[in-house]
């Protein structure tokens, strides 16, 4: 009877021991080996620049990084729409726009994040950068006058203010009021003049348009080479496009046409920057600020100088031979948030001096 009384006990202790050594043998849930988090290989770019010289930076930084950079373009209010309504769920690290106004608005609509870059700081000066940090410049464009050279001389022109004089009655060409470059323009004029003085200029351009605005920057100098105007307002980076491009009707336009800085001796020629922001639900950060640092480098600076004569705005880099070709000149000195700020103010405007 002892005997089995041991042995039952003996096999319990045995029994015990086992359940024992399962329980210290469990991982408990605090002790549990985290699950290791998987490395973004992937950015997601909403972009209204449509460009081949930035599909070509994007596939080498997709080269260089290893992190494959997911394109969605269209018209840059539209994605700003796009990004809205798609909330929390969108997929959007990345929105690239090109002008000031429009990284504002998407700034002041809660769209972007606040970013911090050693990098970012060192590549882009202060001017050309959110104050928040929302969002960065990452190209210049200057808003010129292209002219004829057998109807205008160098010596006739001088300001934005000084076309509506009479003796351009009749001869201006600018595109429509709807256009931002145009917004952006005249919202520099409120900052640095007021609004007052800033729809007089806008009344008296419009008393002298060559017709009624139609169609883009380069289709101002074609009408030029037309014997519609003798005088339009346009984009730097068009008229570069225009001396190299495939089309030899337009290089041959361009050739015929002189070009001239505004308000070299009073305020500036007037500049604007395409630039990004990164989106607030942003589910790939650190991808997007690798992109905004790698695309403000030197070599992609460069890149965009020599192949769609844009202005870099990284000071170590020098603009292409085309831009040195044009000479320096001197630029507006307000903050770019100021185009935001009087956006509603231009538009307004134009609206009440039948700029259409």
């Amino acid at each position: 009877m002892k005997k089995s009384l041991y042995f039952i006990l003996a096999l319990l202790l045995l029994v015990l021991a086992a359940c024992g050594n399962n329980e210290a043998s469990e991982p408990t849930k605090d002790d549990a080996p985290e699950e290791e988090a998987t490395e973004s290989t992937e950015v997601n770019l909403y972009t209204a620049r449509h460009y081949d010289v930035d599909d070509e930076l994007y596939k080498k930084f997709e080269e260089e990084t290893g992190v494959k950079v997911n394109l969605i373009k269209g018209d840059a209010d539209e994605l700003l729409e796009r990004i809205k309504r798609e909330g929390d769920g969108t997929e959007a690290d990345l929105f690239l726009t090109a002008d000031a106004g429009r990284l504002y608005r998407a700034k002041e609509d809660g769209l972007l994040q606040a970013v911090s870059s050693d990098l970012l700081e060192e590549q882009i000066p202060e001017n050309y950068r959110d104050t928040d940090q929302m969002w960065y410049g990452l190209t210049k464009r200057a808003r010129i006058m292209v002219y004829n050279e057998d109807t205008v001389k160098p010596e006739d022109l001088s300001t934005y203010e000084a076309l509506t004089e009479d003796e351009w009655n009749g001869r201006v060409l600018i595109r429509g009021s709807e256009n931002i470059y145009n917004q952006s323009l005249l919202a520099s004029f409120i900052e640095i003049e007021g609004e007052e003085k800033a729809k007089e200029w806008a009344a008296g351009l419009v008393n002298n348009f060559a017709r009624d605005p139609e169609g883009g920057d380069r289709d101002q100098a074609k009408a030029i080479a037309a014997g519609i105007g003798d005088v339009a307002i346009m984009n730097s980076y068009y008229f570069g496009q225009m001396l190299n491009s495939e089309d030899p009707a337009e290089v041959e336009i361009a050739e015929g046409l002189g070009i001239f800085f505004p308000n070299q001796e009073t305020t500036g020629t007037h500049v604007n920057v395409s630039g990004a922001g990164v989106v607030k639900t942003s589910k790939n950060k650190e991808n997007a600020i690798k992109l905004l640092e790698f695309l403000s480098a030197p070599d992609a600076q460069e890149t965009f100088a020599e192949a769609n004569y844009e202005y870099p705005v990284n000071e170590a880099v020098e603009p292409s031979e085309l831009l040195k070709s044009w000479g320096d000149f001197k630029e507006q000195d307000i903050p770019l948030s100021a185009l935001g700020d009087n956006n509603a103010k231009s538009i307004l405007i134009f609206n009440e001096v039948g700029w259409k």
